[in-house]
């Protein structure tokens, strides 16, 4: 799908990977709506596009994306002002790395509620139009966590496993219909959701995620904009993550071994070996 005069929905979109995205398609030509839970941050967002883009049409909505009936009142608000959702991006997500012992059932609930049901409630709510029009591309934001599940994210994980298999269901599900489906498995990017994780990341899996590297937003965008505009179905931001996508069934066995050797290396560093 082209970008110019498109328009292009991010839920999450204003900081982060989804603001990336959304101030690229504005600079590609695109009509950009930003959906999150502050409308303080979406307004801050807003003047950012605008800042690089004076001419672009930026729309904004606050809902939290875990709750059906205010991510249907935020799409629909966005869609009267800019019309039908043309590209979908499910940016929108939290993290809250941990042992699994040490962390609530709210947790794992709230970790699942947005970010799975807040990636099922927009995709539902815009294909109808989609398939009527037989135009349109949805583009779910996974995570490399979602390719294989890493000590300190049990809470995270399993929902981006989600992400992953709603992505694979749908795109089986829409093949031949016009509608586009695309998942991204982005590394640890630098961005405010990161800087958060790290506040509670144990310290086994800060030192399993240091081998990626760190992204910026800005390259995982311009990579998944990319991935979109030649209909790529998975979008693998870097040689690892790649590797990791189609070479998973073998590769996973010997990075789990390698990731438990990480884990009991640093526990013992620190004194704590189980």
């Amino acid at each position: 799908m082209t970008l110019k005069d498109s328009h292009v929905l991010v839920t999450g979109g204003s900081s982060g990977i989804g603001l990336a995205i959304a101030k690229q398609c504005a600079a590609g030509g695109a009509r950009v709506s930003l959906v999150s839970r502050d409308m303080r941050n979406l307004a801050a967002a807003r003047a950012a596009i605008l800042a690089g883009q004076p001419t672009a049409k930026v729309e904004v909505a606050a809902a939290d994306v875990s709750i059906e009936a205010e991510i249907l009142s935020a799409i629909s608000t966005v869609q009267s002002a800019n019309g039908p959702v043309d590209i979908l991006v499910t940016s929108a997500g939290v993290a809250t790395p941990g042992h699994f012992g040490d962390m609530p059932s709210a947790v794992f609930e709230r970790s699942m509620s947005v970010n799975y049901l807040g990636t099922v409630y927009p995709v539902r709510a815009v294909l109808p139009g989609m398939r009527q029009r037989r135009s349109g591309a949805i583009v779910m934001i996974s995570s490399g966590a979602g390719l294989i599940g890493l000590f300190g994210y049990t809470a995270y994980a399993p929902t981006k496993f989600a992400v992953r298999g709603l992505a694979e269901s749908l795109r089986g599900e829409l093949k031949g219909t016009g509608v586009q489906v695309s998942v991204v498995y982005p590394p640890d990017t630098d961005t405010p959701q990161l800087a958060e994780e790290n506040l509670t990341k144990p310290a086994e899996t800060k030192a399993i995620t240091a081998g990626a590297g760190l992204w910026s937003a800005d390259d995982v965008a311009r990579l998944t904009l990319e991935g979109v505009a030649c209909g790529h179905f998975a979008i693998t931001p870097g040689a690892q993550l790649t590797a990791l996508y189609w070479l998973q069934g073998l590769l996973s066995p010997m990075l789990q071994w390698r990731f438990d050797g990480i884990a009991a290396r640093v526990r013992r560093d620190r004194g704590s070996a189980v």
